[in-house]
């Protein structure tokens, strides 16, 4: 909110002018309020392993991270240029894998990756989309620019509590956001449908789309039945569906109903019992032989997973160069690879300056952050890399960007992160919002929800105050 010289930002002036109004005891109340909103609404995530409770309301603060015009343009055009890249990525490693043959990508780190899905070699995929709603962690690095952390390609959460900070954002500040010329983000679950649609519109005219849970105990059930609501759509179950000769059909009160668009958040591994797993029972039998038939579109596809393998990540600015002969927009951050000998011999010299991370690992679990990791810790993660070199990577620690929260009744800097979300179909859309996560913790890099982390709402300005784009 404020230069180093303690000087407010313009996008952050009528934030601070509202906040010199307002009394510690009315910020408390406001944040008691937005509390409340958040548990009549149900906004709930499961922490797993946790002994006191396994599902709790999510972390909320009520004061907005606020993006200018021009530097979301930038992030809009750089996650654009990401997806389209990391799409004909997934469409070449599935087909011709001409990309591994030139050697721009080691061909063994892909083919035996755990996410890559031999299965879908030589599959059909509409408009080649497969990864149709991805989530991209981004932070600011010193000199003031967005990079990207990370990809999520396989089943992204998170976009519920964009869309719930908002509406308690509008509560907690409604002078304020009317007059700062907030772009909407309320069209998300109707861009969310029509993207779905559109990878069945070429052989059904208005096709069936459901959510597809792994159930009630899943720590993100909340938001697939808020985003199934919103969307118009049936939440379904794996037992709540039937195949029958390569038709995919859900069982209703009046009989079955025929399928056309699965919006999958379970895992590749438990789809279906006949081709991944044998003991998952959160899938449907025969599910991806009715996807191999093309008589059902699964939404991400099945093996998008290794676009997003920590360890491609790191040749994704390569990847755009290779299909699109640009150069990335967004930069990565500094990854090294301890499949390699010397990065390796690297890594576990400075275990205690780094962050390790495990490829497959996500939610803040399997990762070390050495400033803040005990001796026992760097040795058990030692013999880990020394172990399986090629399941890990490493990043030097990055010292997030800080944003203003509410803590104890006063304004403290917290360390965020940025998750735009991106929609994939016929088209490419980003979403001109996005959910930053909140390291609530004094000190605390990890902003993961599972980790203790929290979240605040995103307000992306338009380019003219009021502008409704």
């Amino acid at each position: 909110m404020l230069t180093p010289d303690g000087e407010v930002r313009p996008h952050y002036a009528a934030l601070d002018a509202r906040l010199s109004t307002l009394s510690t005891e009315e910020l408390a109340e406001r944040q008691r309020t937005q509390e409340r909103f958040f548990l009549l609404q149900g906004i709930t995530f499961t922490v797993y392993g946790a002994e006191s409770s396994t599902e709790r309301i999510i972390p909320s603060d009520i004061l907005p991270r606020i993006i200018a015009a021009a530097e979301w343009a930038r992030i809009e055009a750089g996650l654009t240029q990401r997806l389209r890249a990391l799409n004909m990525f997934l469409a070449d490693i599935y087909s011709e894998q001409q990309i591994l043959m030139d050697g721009v990508v080691p061909r063994e780190l892909v083919l035996q990756a755990p996410s890559y899905r031999r299965e879908m070699q030589n599959l059909y995929v509409p408009h080649k989309a497969y990864a149709n709603v991805c989530g991209s962690d981004l932070i600011r690095q010193p000199d003031g620019a967005f990079a990207v952390l990370e990809d999520n390609l396989r089943v992204p959460s998170g976009v519920s509590y964009m869309l719930a900070n908002r509406e308690a954002s509008r509560r907690v500040f409604p002078g304020t956001f009317r007059g700062a010329g907030v772009r909407s983000i309320d069209r998300y679950p109707d861009l969310l449908l029509t993207t779905l649609k559109s990878m069945a519109a070429d052989w059904r005219p208005n096709p069936q789309v459901v959510v597809l849970t792994p159930g009630v105990y899943n720590s993100a059930y909340y938001e697939h039945a808020y985003l199934a609501r919103l969307m118009g759509v049936p939440l379904v179950e794996g037992r709540d569906l039937v195949v029958h000769d390569n038709m995919v059909y859900m069982r209703t009160t009046t009989g079955l109903r025929r399928i056309d668009v699965i919006y999958r958040r379970v895992d590749d591994d438990f789809i279906d019992p006949l081709t991944f797993r044998r003991d998952s029972s959160l899938g449907a039998a025969g599910l991806f032989n009715a996807y191999r038939a093309g008589n059902v579109v699964i939404c991400n596809a099945p093996g998008t997973g290794v676009a997003d393998d920590k360890a491609v990540y790191a040749y994704v600015p390569e990847i755009i160069k290779y299909y699109l002969g640009e150069d990335a927009i967004l930069p990565n951050i500094e990854t090294f690879l301890c499949r390699e000998p010397a990065q390796l011999s690297h890594v576990l010299g400075n275990l205690d300056k780094l962050v390790v991370k495990a490829v497959g690992a996500s939610g803040g679990y399997g990762m070390l952050v050495g400033p803040h990791s005990t001796k026992a810790q760097q040795a058990e993660f030692a013999d880990a890399l020394r172990a399986d070199p090629g399941n890990y990577i490493a990043q030097p620690t990055i010292q997030l960007s800080t944003a203003p929260c509410l803590i104890d009744h006063a304004v403290e800097a917290r360390h965020v992160d940025l998750r735009p979300f991106i929609l994939s179909g016929e088209k490419i859309v980003v979403t001109p919002g996005a959910l930053t996560r909140v390291a609530l913790r004094k000190g605390s890099l990890v902003v993961n929800s599972s980790q203790g982390g929290g979240s605040k709402d995103t307000w992306v300005l338009s380019e003219t105050k009021g502008d409704p784009k």
